[in-house]
């Protein structure tokens, strides 16, 4: 990132009230000072309105996503603010585009096939800062923020295997299909955006009783809680600042307009280091691109594989003689955790965390683990730190719990 066009001149061109308080106090944002300026002329050359040359092919993705920009833009004094929050953060925001280059293609990609707004794309910066392993206070999880109970509904899988409210494909398809829906249900994107944060139940009982008081039913008039107020001016400050980067003099991250990754089938018994190694690329990457495992090793069934388009030939080619790695072991009723790690050459720190246990007391009747077969279990192990669902070393505990003692009451006579 460069620099920026003066946090004033910003502020006049979306929103004059804030233009003119920003003028007047010197300073916005969260400690960023502003310069004392004088007034802004602006003229028709000055306007901020986007225009796009469909004639030509798009140079970048970003320009592509311009280019579907679709929906009505909201010009409150919220939007301004939350534009000036992003810009007084340039590193933060710089990491926020940057975080967004593996997923950004895929996902305009579905938006264009449904013929819905491109600006769509930039909802998961809002949502997880484009983090495919955000986990929210209440649970929600992946880019696009699924509760448990709305990812089932969704098909989302959830199990000890994979949350497919991570997998970027699966999850992208569900959030388009919520986004359809809800905007189905109001005729309005801003409101079908607010409901997508704080429910469509929840939105709908506002605008009823705006309705009821003779007021307008419009996203702005609505009494809504402070995260959802906030919620769509901050997709459109960002959508802002990506159609016109040069009045912010900024620069963002180059993003080509081509595909970035390609699904491939695997077979079962393979790790994901395994997988990485084939198709020579760094743990990190690999599992950027399949956050959906919870588990180090693919699971029974053969498996979507997100790989890096240009990586894909190469993983298939390595992948023709290798079998199985790894294999499920149930252990006996009265078995010991130890003996099982023993038998299959593991420590039981080993053993637990590749199985996302943190200690060998609480083992469900039933429980099948994974076991190595061939594997080398020592290049599995930096998964640990990559995977939220595997317990770190520091987390397991191979003490028996104690047992507290049951306090005796005496009974008193009446």
């Amino acid at each position: 990132m460069t620099g920026f066009t003066p946090l004033f001149l910003v502020l006049a061109l979306l929103s004059p009230a804030l233009g003119a308080q920003a003028l007047s106090s010197g300073t916005a944002g969260q400690g960023m000072t502003l310069p004392q300026s004088q007034m802004v002329d602006l003229t028709e050359e000055d306007d901020p309105i986007i225009t796009v040359d469909l004639t030509n092919q798009a140079a970048d993705l970003w320009d592509r996503i311009r280019r579907g920009y679709a929906m009505p833009d909201l010009d409150t004094d919220e939007v301004a603010a939350q534009q000036i929050r992003y810009l007084s953060h340039p590193n933060a925001l710089r990491s926020l585009f940057e975080r967004s280059y593996r997923y950004l293609y895929h996902i305009v990609d579905a938006l264009e096939r449904r013929g819905l707004p491109t600006e769509l794309a930039l909802l998961p910066m809002v949502e997880s800062g484009f983090n495919p392993m955000a986990l929210s206070r209440s649970h929600a999880a992946g880019l696009w923020q699924f509760i448990p109970s709305t990812g089932r509904y969704f098909n989302l899988h959830q199990n000890e295997w994979v949350d497919e409210r991570r997998d970027i494909v699966a999850s992208t398809e569900a959030a388009l299909d919520y986004l359809e829906r809800i905007y189905d249900m109001h005729g309005d994107w801003h409101l079908a955006l607010a409901s997508y944060n704080w429910g469509e139940g929840a939105v709908l009982r506002a605008r009823k009783k705006n309705e009821a008081a003779g007021l307008p039913t419009e996203l702005p008039y609505l009494t809504l809680p402070d995260e959802t107020r906030r919620y769509v001016p901050k997709l459109q400050a960002l959508k802002n600042i990506i159609g016109r980067p040069e009045l912010f003099n900024i620069e963002l991250p180059h993003v080509p307009n081509r595909l970035y990754f390609e699904s491939v089938e695997s077979p079962p018994g393979i790790d994901l280091a395994m997988a990485a190694s084939f198709a020579q690329l760094p743990l990190e990457e690999l599992v950027a691109l399949n956050p959906a495992f919870r588990r180090p090793v693919i699971p029974e069934g053969r498996q979507r594989l997100i790989l890096p388009a240009d990586r894909v030939g190469m993983f298939r080619s390595k992948l023709a003689g290798a079998g199985p790695r790894w294999q499920t072991y149930r252990p006996g009723s009265a078995e010991r955790m130890e003996s099982v790690a023993s038998k299959f050459g593991l420590t039981l720190t080993e053993l637990l965390q590749v199985n996302g246990l943190t200690s060998p007391f609480n083992l469900k009747p039933g429980t099948v683990l994974l076991v190595p077969a061939g594997a080398d279990v020592q290049s599995v192990m930096p998964l640990t730190e990559l995977i939220p669902d595997l317990p770190s070393a520091k987390e397991i505990t191979t003490q028996p719990p104690t047992r507290k003692k049951a306090r005796r009451t005496k009974k008193r006579s009446r």
